[in-house]
């Protein structure tokens, strides 16, 4: 199942529906923990039925997710996020579906402080956004966030670098709402044509079929997700969509290096 319409708001959402009319219950601000697995389609296959048993799928479905990261011109966000620092900071725009230009599409600012994860986004239609992070044209809402994104530009003054999609599958806790697990595959980038609305096309990231597990929770893991993935020997990883897709492509052409596996 694929999804491609237009106003699609699917995540982070109190209630998704895709109808143009909708009214939508977004948030805009939030932190959590977020840990990522890199799995095989044997683990893949055999982990979902039993994650299946104590969560459920979310209402979107499978969807697509695009993204465009912007960076500066040579890569001084991503190039600090290898190096594990206690804060990192990231900026994108991302949208759930393709968009055409009365779609929706999130700027979001991305901070990470000892392993907590604090999102901050603003949505609006395509040319409201380039208008917002280009010529600094306000919205009439989320004042704060406007200036964090401001703030954001000025100091880094970053421009879009990569394209980065792939296929979602979302399951919520039942009991616990806050429990988020997500599976991404087909990963593919680009580094042209770098709208948020050119299409959804681009270049394997990887050069098998794994697919990135990510658990989202508001505090700890739960212990029997813990012991679920210990005895399957499945192990958090420090992945990053966007770092793989710098070290493995985009920094070869800027700077002349090599390819660098950051995954097994």
């Amino acid at each position: 199942m694929s999804m491609r319409e237009n106003q699609y708001i699917k995540p982070e959402t109190v209630a998704a529906n895709t109808s143009q009319n909708a009214e939508r219950a977004v948030l805009y601000s939030f932190q959590r923990y977020e840990t990522k697995y890199l799995l095989n389609q044997e683990q893949y296959r055999e982990l979902l039925p039993l994650l299946r048993t104590r969560l459920t799928q979310d209402a979107g479905g499978v969807y697509t997710v695009c993204n465009i990261y912007y960076d500066t011109d040579n890569f001084d966000l991503i190039r600090a996020s290898i190096e594990k620092p206690v804060y990192k900071e990231k900026f994108r725009l991302r949208s759930y579906g393709i968009p055409d230009e009365n779609g929706i599409v999130f700027a979001e600012i991305k901070k990470k402080f000892n392993g907590i994860v604090y999102k901050r986004r603003i949505d609006a239609s395509p040319a409201e956004i380039r208008a917002l992070i280009g010529k600094g044209t306000e919205l009439k809402r989320e004042q704060q966030i406007q200036r964090e994104l401001r703030c954001f530009f000025r100091r880094y003054r970053p421009a879009p670098k990569a394209f980065i999609g792939y296929e979602r599958l979302a399951l919520v806790g039942r009991e616990d709402a806050d429990l988020r697990v997500t599976f991404d595959w087909n990963v593919r980038w680009r580094d042209r044509d770098l709208d948020i609305c050119a299409g959804d096309y681009g270049k394997p990231l990887f050069e098998d079929d794994r697919v990135v597990m990510e658990v989202k929770t508001a505090a700890a893991i739960p212990l029997w997700l813990v012991s679920l993935l210990s005895q399957r020997r499945i192990y958090s990883t420090g992945f990053s969509k966007y770092g793989t897709c710098y070290q493995r492509y985009l920094a070869q052409q800027k700077f002349g290096k090599g390819r660098v596996k950051i995954y097994a």
